[in-house]
């Protein structure tokens, strides 16, 4: 429920979506920034993974989760072992938050 006279950034909303997406091998030892068509999502989102609705492939670690661009998810896979690795396909959890008002520079 929007109403705060202070615009520090309020969650407006938080939505779980559970997309299907087909993530592509990730190097040996490194992460990769994938990206995702998800209709809706904003460049003021804030995205969170809960991970995949399935077993993850061996050493396949989801980092940060980004919205550059409108409708637009960026997911960062680690592979933390030392061969290539592909993330599983079908559905992830991932957690949006869309915000009343800008996010503060910071809390003072």
């Amino acid at each position: 429920m929007p109403s705060t006279t202070i615009n520090r950034g309020n969650v407006l909303s938080t939505t779980i979506i559970t997309p299907s997406i087909t993530p592509v091998a990730v190097a040996s030892y490194t992460s990769a920034g994938q990206t995702f068509n998800i209709p809706g999502l904003l460049t003021t989102d804030l995205v969170q993974a809960i991970g995949a609705n399935g077993v993850q492939t061996t050493g396949i670690v989801i980092g940060e989760c980004d919205c550059f661009a409108n409708n637009v998810l960026t997911v960062q896979f680690l592979n933390v072992t030392n061969a290539s690795a592909t993330p599983i396909a079908g559905n992830y959890s991932f957690m949006v938050s869309r915000l009343e008002g800008p996010a503060p520079a910071n809390m003072a």
